[in-house]
C-alpha cells in the first residue's frame, strides 16, 4: 500500500492518503457534494453505516482522501477517489475502475485531481493493472478536457454504459438456474 503523499509549493499544500473508518462521515459528504454539483443530490443513498460496511467491512471499493495541510497537520478534505478492482478477459489483468473523483470546487486547480490520478497510477502498477476506466457526464466538459488534454485519456466511443438497478435486479432472478 502507497505511502501518504504531500505535495507542497507556493500554492496551498495538500495531501492525499487511504481513507479510514472513522472517515465515514467526511466520505458521505464527499459523496454528496458530488451528487450535488452533477445535479443528482436526491439520489444519494449512501448512508455512514452501508459506507462504513462495504468499504471497510467488505472492501467492496476503496477511497483516497485528499486533505489540505500535512500529514501532521490535517485541515479540511478537498477530494477523493473511489475505486475497485475489476477484471478485464481480454488483458487477463486486473483493472481499476474509478467510480468517482471529486475536488471541491474551491479548490480545484491546485493539482489535486492530478495527484489522486497521480496515486490511482501507482496503485494500478503495483497491482499489475491493464488499464483505469471511468466515467464522465457528457455534459461536464472542464472534466473531459482535464482528462483528455493533462491526462492523455481517451473516450470509449464504440462503448456505450448500461445500468440495472435494484428492480431490475430482481428481475433477473428469472433468468436464474439455480433457485433459491
Amino acid at each position: 500500500m502507497s505511502e501518504p503523499t504531500t505535495v507542497t509549493s507556493s500554492k496551498p499544500s495538500f495531501f492525499i492518503r487511504h481513507a479510514k473508518p472513522q472517515d465515514v462521515d467526511i466520505i458521505l459528504q464527499l459523496i454528496i457534494d458530488l451528487a450535488t454539483y452533477e445535479k443528482a443530490a436526491d439520489s444519494v443513498k449512501a448512508t455512514p453505516e452501508l459506507l462504513l460496511k462495504n468499504l471497510f467491512g467488505t472492501s467492496y471499493a476503496n477511497t483516497l482522501l485528499a486533505f489540505t495541510g500535512t500529514e501532521d497537520a490535517p485541515g479540511d478534505a478537498i477530494g477523493m477517489a473511489l475505486y475497485f478492482f475489476n477484471f478485464s478477459t481480454w488483458t487477463g489483468r486486473p483493472g481499476i475502475y474509478l467510480e468517482d473523483l471529486f475536488v471541491k470546487p474551491e479548490t480545484r486547480g491546485l493539482g489535486v485531481g492530478k495527484a489522486l490520478f497521480g496515486e490511482l497510477g501507482k496503485i494500478a502498477q503495483e497491482k499489475n493493472c491493464g488499464r483505469i476506466d471511468w466515467s464522465v457526464l457528457k455534459w461536464n466538459q472542464p472534466s473531459i478536457d482535464f482528462y483528455e488534454k493533462t491526462l492523455d485519456a481517451f473516450p470509449m466511443t464504440e462503448w456505450m454504459g448500461m445500468r440495472l438497478e435494484e428492480a431490475g435486479i430482481e428481475n433477473l432472478r428469472k433468468f436464474a438456474l439455480i433457485k433459491n
